[in-house]
């Protein structure tokens, strides 16, 4: 599977203080802002705090790998005995999406970006 970049996805009780914490606190850098969530640098990784997402009653982490090929990586991972536990999908903000877990029960998601998804537009010229 070829894994093209990685985030650990915390989703708190308080998103607000979390944020906060890691901004004023620990003083992060901050990578990407969108309306509901914050993505910091964190040395060589980002950590993503998300005030979204289903409440699962479990693990509030999860970790994304942006693949290349989310379907590639389904049979790989499939032919190699991973259970998927949710076939890929196309969410409604454009990103295909497919989720596994290891053997703790974290959420590993598996995204890929597509060619016209806005993640991918440079807008150094705009």
């Amino acid at each position: 599977m070829d894994v093209l970049a990685s985030r650990t996805i915390l989703r708190p009780r308080d998103p607000a203080v979390t944020t906060a914490f890691y901004r004023d606190r620990l003083r992060l850098g901050i990578f990407r802002e969108y309306p509901g969530g914050v993505v910091f640098f964190a040395g060589q990784g980002l950590i993503e705090v998300a005030g979204h997402g289903e409440p699962n009653g479990g693990s509030t982490t999860t970790i994304l790998l942006q693949v290349r090929d989310v379907h590639a990586a389904r049979t790989e991972l499939a032919d190699a005995g991973v259970a998927i536990v949710r076939e890929p999908r196309t969410e409604p903000w454009g990103l295909i999406e497919m989720w596994i877990a290891d053997p703790d029960g974290t959420r590993i998601v598996l995204v890929e970006v597509p060619p016209n998804h806005p993640q991918r537009r440079d807008s150094r010229g705009e």
